[in-house]
């Protein structure tokens, strides 16, 4: 089966800008990106409910990242601002999440059942 398609990542100098986008091959209502960096595991970063965009966050990146979907396109954003170099790491797509949402957002993404894509390497130096 064809993988999503990410792109956008690159090299940058903390306090940049980047924005990735995923292509997705596999579109469900939860999407989102996560990331690892060598030596640790697979974070989850943010995610929408393509439904009715809520979205979740992680601790680390609210504020700076924003995540947004065009329905139409299949296609899944997340813009990084104010980049840091602990934000370095490969950033994967993902389809067949689960959101857990309550109210107008959502607290928590589950990957257990997720489809990934290549990933895009982000780099980000001090």
């Amino acid at each position: 089966q064809v993988q999503s398609v990410e792109s956008g990542g690159g090299s940058v100098q903390a306090g940049g800008a980047l924005r990735l986008s995923c292509a997705a091959s596999r579109y469900s209502y939860c999407m989102g990106w996560f990331r690892q960096a060598p030596g640790k595991e697979r974070e989850g970063v943010a995610a929408i409910h393509t439904g009715d965009g809520r979205t979740y966050y992680d601790d680390s990146v609210k504020g700076r990242f924003t995540i947004s979907r065009d329905n139409l396109k299949q296609t899944v954003y997340l813009q990084m601002s104010d980049l840091k170099p602990e934000d370095t790491a490969m950033y994967y797509c993902a389809a067949d999440l689960e959101c857990y949402c309550r109210g107008d957002g959502c607290y928590k993404v589950s990957p257990s059942s997720a489809y990934w894509g290549q990933g895009t390497q982000v780099t980000v130096a001090s």
